[in-house]
């Protein structure tokens, strides 16, 4: 299953892994691809993505989640 979401904030390489690591410390995420010209993130997950859980993932990496 895959999802996209736009994360607002990030502006390097760093704000890319930050964000990265923690998306990918969720239970049942296989990959996470991290596009910093857009701030569009696809996650890969095994099965659907409570929505609470991403939005605590990005602010736990210092950034936002728009409009999910």
């Amino acid at each position: 299953m895959e999802s996209t979401y736009q994360v607002s904030g990030m502006t390097c390489g760093h704000c890319v892994k930050s964000v990265s690591t923690e998306l990918s410390a969720l239970a049942g995420v296989t990959d996470v691809q991290v596009d910093l010209a857009t701030g569009r993130v696809t996650v890969t997950s095994q099965n659907p993505l409570d929505a609470d859980a991403v939005r605590a993932a990005v602010d736990e990496a210092g950034y936002d989640l728009v409009g999910a």
